[in-house]
């Protein structure tokens, strides 16, 4: 997994959009980070120093994976970016079909009426 620094790596996510325009995915996950090792964080913790937390990113399209360290001061810019990317690049998502809500409504009406059990009485 290639790590790239955040400015080459917004650009890189947005090619990986515009190559699966037409077809495929791009997954993205975020995840909480220290990128420290485990020696290195009880190193810190037993000297009384605070870990400097990040996001790491990460994407694939299936063939390619890149990933990004976040941290605090970048986060703000990277959101804004991140969000923009996202804005333009999802535009071939199928839009959801709405129902009318008043035939919906009916549909259901009728729904509940055919689902009650009938009770047949009978004269004596």
């Amino acid at each position: 997994m290639v790590r790239l620094q955040l400015d080459p790596f917004l650009n890189e996510l947005t090619t990986m959009f515009e190559h699966t325009t037409e077809k495929g995915s791009v997954w993205v996950t975020l995840k909480h980070s220290s990128d420290k090792s485990k020696v290195q964080k009880n190193k810190m913790i037993t000297a009384g120093k605070e870990l400097e937390y990040k996001c790491l990113v990460r994407a694939t399209d299936g063939k390619k994976n890149i990933s990004t360290l976040v941290g605090a001061k970048e986060h703000q810019r990277f959101q804004a970016y991140y969000a923009t990317i996202l804005k333009a690049r999802m535009t071939s998502l199928k839009k959801r079909e709405k129902k009318d809500k008043k035939k919906a409504a009916d549909a259901d009406k009728k729904q509940q009426v055919s689902k009650k059990p009938k009770t047949t009485t009978t004269n004596p």
